[in-house]
């Protein structure tokens, strides 16, 4: 078909050429997008008096007529067409005729793509919130039924002090309630409207960009022309805060991975998020859980290839910039796939909750606080590390826990305990007696979870 912008050309443009310069496959994604930025510039250009009364109406009528054929089915949209901004014009000609042919009045498509990619990361990043705002109120919940279940708490994949599972659950809240404020961060920082930028130097017509700006539910018009239409910074740290939400999530991935294996049987996946061996009958395998791990690099690649496409490019437009499109939609609907996956896997587990409490007896997990009861009688910290070691030791040859020793065999170590050692060393005394905000006594906990509920009932969007 004969290109909106053919006049300058003498011959048409190769088959092969056409293709590779071409977006519509992937930029179809955004009809709404483009349509609603139109209707927009033409209210605006009817408000100026640039376009009458009439055609202002006339090509809304249309517009919106053309949305709903899309919708329903009744248009398709073909590669005959270069990209949506062609399609969508070129229809509306088709059946409005000359008056179709006003839409594209003081407009490029350099400010029209810049336009629709913002509406459209703009509309993709409050969706990730709000699944994001989801997946924190199934981890809050499961904080509030677990301030007691005692586990370990690793270092090194190590064994180190008990805490308890709403405390380790509690640190992926924050992770992703960082996650969030990021995401409002961005959404300040790029809710400004580069319609109205034209090719890079604005327009001789007389457009009334805050307008168009209010219309489309921005804080205001970008104020320089050549950054409206070349600016991708928006994208690229949208890209950045899906990356690191995608990070958490393989973090947390992996440790199901590590608490659903025969070793720990710390969690019981649900059926409907796992699958069995071809071969093996005895399997159940976490692959919601390891294919959101998997997926994380597909989203750091978005990401990278944005940044390598980005970083040598003059100003103002360069077709490079079409290269924003395909990875970025493939990353934006990874990133909400796997929160939705995710939060539907956490919210059907079964915690082990003996194994669990099981697993931190036996991994001397106590031995911290045993080394402080003996500072506490008066044993330097040095010593009473030493002793402890020696204790640990002991226990490690008997295969037994600390607490399960007599307090014979303690004082044999070291005559300075008493029958309050095991009191002191019980698993309950380790995880409430530390009270300080941030730990895993039940008290700061509830304290903690009182917080995160005032600001899980408040949003900012």
């Amino acid at each position: 078909m004969a290109q909106l912008w053919g006049g300058r050309f003498t011959k048409e443009t190769d088959q092969l050429v056409y293709n590779f310069n071409a977006s519509i496959t992937f930029d179809r994604k955004f009809y709404r997008q483009d349509i609603e930025g139109s209707i927009a510039h033409v209210k605006m250009l009817g408000k100026q008096g640039i376009l009458t009364g009439q055609e202002t109406e006339d090509i809304i009528r249309t517009l919106k007529q053309i949305r709903e054929d899309v919708e329903s089915g009744k248009l398709e949209i073909t590669s005959e067409y270069e990209d949506i901004h062609s399609f969508v014009e070129a229809n509306l000609i088709e059946r409005l005729g000359d008056t179709g042919k006003k839409l594209h009045t003081g407009r490029s498509r350099n400010d029209q793509v810049a336009l629709d990619m913002r509406l459209y990361t703009r509309e993709e990043l409050l969706a990730t919130d709000t699944l994001l705002k989801e997946l924190l109120t199934t981890i809050l919940n499961l904080m509030e039924a677990h301030t007691e279940t005692i586990m370990p708490g690793f270092t090194h994949l190590q064994k180190a002090q008990p805490i308890t599972l709403a405390h380790h659950l509690g640190a992926y809240f924050e992770m992703f309630k960082r996650d969030r404020l990021r995401l409002h961060d961005i959404y300040e920082r790029m809710n400004y409207c580069p319609l109205g930028s034209g090719a890079l130097a604005g327009t001789t017509y007389p457009l009334d960009r805050e307008y168009t700006a209010e219309l489309l539910g921005f804080y205001g018009p970008t104020l320089n022309s050549m950054d409206g239409v070349s600016d991708r910074d928006y994208l690229l740290e949208f890209l950045s805060a899906c990356a690191t939400i995608m990070m958490h999530l393989s973090r947390f991935s992996e440790e199901i991975i590590i608490w659903n294996s025969n070793e720990y049987q710390f969690v019981e996946i649900d059926d409907a998020y796992s699958t069995g061996s071809s071969i093996m009958p005895q399997k159940k395998n976490p692959d919601i859980a390891e294919l959101v791990r998997g997926k994380t690099g597909r989203v750091y690649g978005a990401l990278m290839s944005l940044l390598t496409t980005m970083k040598g490019l003059p100003l103002a437009y360069n077709k490079d910039m079409q290269e924003d499109k395909e990875l970025s939609f493939d990353a934006m609907d990874t990133v909400k796939g796997c929160i939705a996956l995710f939060n539907g896997m956490l919210a059907t587990m079964r915690f082990q909750t003996e194994n669990m409490r099981r697993s931190a007896s036996r991994g001397f997990t106590n031995a911290t606080d045993a080394a402080d009861y003996l500072v506490n009688h008066g044993v330097p910290f040095r010593d009473a590390h030493g002793i402890v070691g020696r204790i640990v030791l002991y226990c490690l040859e008997k295969n037994i826990a600390i607490e399960d020793m007599s307090l014979a065999e303690l004082q044999a170590i070291s005559p300075v305990f008493e029958e309050d050692i095991y009191d002191a060393i019980s698993m309950e005394t380790c995880v409430n007696k530390r009270l300080t905000v941030g730990a895993p006594g039940k008290a700061a906990m509830e304290q903690v979870i009182s917080l995160e509920k005032k600001y899980l009932e408040t949003d900012w969007h």
